[in-house]
């Protein structure tokens, strides 16, 4: 993963850390984030949206050449 999405990618692993999905019913956060359950906050949901956008933007040619919208 470059380096534009990484500061997403650890901002969405901490919130899904402190979600009830991981701290309550104790399943894994790759287990959590897959899903999409009530449990998991809307804040985490944007957060999972926005990494898969800045991931697919690694992706557009269009958008390679202009730089991928960083962090």
């Amino acid at each position: 993963m470059s380096k534009s999405c990484h500061g997403l990618a650890m901002e969405l692993v901490k919130c899904l850390s402190e979600s009830d999905c991981v701290k309550v019913e104790g399943r894994p956060i790759k287990e959590c984030a897959k899903e999409k359950s009530p449990c998991i906050p809307s804040e985490c949901v944007g957060l999972r949206e926005t990494l898969f956008n800045c991931k697919r933007g690694q992706v557009d040619m269009r958008a390679r050449i202009r730089g991928n919208k960083g962090y």
